[in-house]
């Protein structure tokens, strides 16, 4: 087995039947072999930097119903919220003297009526914030509308395709149909399309999975890792999906921290230049799962911007991390903790390729 992961460091591509022998391997010398590899790269290309990026959930209103999600529309036991412009660029000042130098607004799905003032926030940030980057999660919108985010100054754009196989990602989201989210439903065809629109538009783009989803197989992510491998982000985002207790996927099992482990290092053999952030599910998973993310080949850190009183609201899953390292106001407690294993923040942009 150690033998395809040489290859995989090598060529940086398997076939399909060897990933899948990699996903089914639990044998634990050859997954720390993996993983050593995988930091190994990453060290290699980016030293001992972690590009720390400071996120702002914008709103906690989406008009989406995904099975999965504590913030899907018909959830009607949270308190939903909106940041004014006003408040995210209040973040925005709190974040940069901490030296923050990426901005990440994430948010529910908004109609369209709402694409105008995010047209204009985004422009508000770049006008004061000229030397930082704005990283958009915003969902599906017409090409129209992401062009005149990019033109407004966003940089990056975040937007995992969760599942590439249609069957399954039809057991996740509800009513799939040819015209996407403005036809009334959600389907993976359109999802690709938007990804494909941000790439030709100029975008640094992500996507990613949710790993351990309900339903999903190894030959799903095996399907997974093909898309990325042929699509080519410029950031992978990857978690173990963690149940709400207000879904119908309430009673699920969490995904494995050693299956996510195992893809992040994956990806970075495969993409040895991609950002991949040790993402807030693996630090709600475990209480060393950032770190542990960091290891498999992680080199970003999100850690929370938005006000401490709407954090809370936030609950795309139980008990989601928001405080101590989490936060940007616990920003010595992650230094800290990426000290006590060799790593050290970075407060440069850090974009792709740099």
């Amino acid at each position: 087995m150690k033998s395809l992961i040489d290859k995989l460091r090598r060529e940086r591509t398997l076939s399909a039947e060897e990933y899948k022998a990699l996903l089914l391997c639990r044998d634990a010398a050859t997954l720390e072999y993996l993983q050593r590899q995988a930091q190994e790269e990453t060290l290699a290309r980016f030293g001992n930097r972690i590009f720390i990026r400071g996120l702002i959930e914008i709103t906690n209103r989406c008009r989406n119903n995904c099975y999965y999600c504590g913030i899907r529309k018909e959830n009607r036991n949270i308190a939903r919220y909106e940041l004014t412009q006003d408040e995210i660029l209040h973040c925005c000042r709190e974040g940069y003297p901490l030296g923050f130098r990426t901005f990440v607004l994430q948010g529910g799905e908004a109609p369209e009526q709402k694409d105008d003032r995010m047209v204009e926030t985004v422009a508000a940030i770049r006008r004061e914030f000229p030397d930082c980057a704005i990283t958009l999660s915003l969902g599906e919108k017409p090409r129209d509308t992401y062009e005149r985010l990019f033109r407004a100054g966003a940089n990056r754009y975040l937007l995992r395709h969760e599942t590439h196989n249609e069957a399954h990602y039809r057991l996740l989201h509800p009513g799939s149909g040819e015209k996407g989210n403005y036809g009334g439903g959600m389907s993976l065809q359109h999802r690709l399309q938007c990804l494909q629109w941000l790439k030709e538009i100029g975008y640094q783009v992500g996507t990613g999975i949710m790993v351990g989803s309900p339903y999903q197989t190894v030959d799903h992510l095996v399907e997974d890792i093909l898309f990325i491998e042929r699509f080519r982000p410029e950031m992978i985002g990857m978690g173990p999906f963690i149940p709400h207790h207000d879904t119908p996927f309430s009673t699920a099992p969490p995904g494995s921290m050693e299956m996510t482990l195992k893809l992040l290092s994956i990806f970075r053999l495969m993409h040895p230049a991609a950002l991949i952030p040790a993402t807030t599910a693996l630090a709600t998973l475990a209480p060393d799962g950032r770190e542990r993310g960091i290891l498999a080949g992680a080199n970003v850190v999100m850690p929370n911007l938005s006000p401490q009183e709407q954090r809370k609201k936030y609950t795309l899953y139980n008990n989601k991390a928001s405080l101590g390292a989490e936060a940007a106001e616990g920003l010595q407690q992650l230094e800290e903790k990426l000290a006590a294993i060799g790593y050290r923040i970075s407060k440069q942009r850090g974009d792709y390729g740099i």
